[in-house]
């Protein structure tokens, strides 16, 4: 299954600002997307730059991988991260589980 990783500009200037630590790397795949603040890639990854096409979400760099990918915990899915994400709300820890 494709996976695409990269950084929340976004959340990463609000925890600069905030002095929260609120995680800023983001692992989506078809189906969803995890938030973290560290992955591992078992496997074969490329590193891509688009600035004429970025991704859906605006972003212009990221990882792309077939590979197996694990995410340190806390792991927030989109369902705990929507009011997190525009900062309304504080995230809450999504059940525990270390794959994207």
């Amino acid at each position: 299954m494709l996976t695409r990783i990269h950084v929340n500009v976004a959340v990463l200037r609000r925890n600069q600002i905030n002095g929260t630590n609120e995680p800023v790397i983001t692992v989506k795949t078809y189906k969803s997307n995890h938030y973290c603040h560290s992955v591992d890639i078992h496997g074969p990854s490329k590193v891509i730059y688009r600035e004429e096409k970025p991704l859906p979400c605006g972003a212009r760099v990221w990882v792309e991988t077939e590979a197996e990918v694990t995410t340190d915990p806390p792991v927030y899915t989109d369902s705990d991260s929507v009011e997190w994400m525009t900062g309304e709300t504080s995230p809450t820890q999504a059940p525990s589980s270390n794959s994207a």
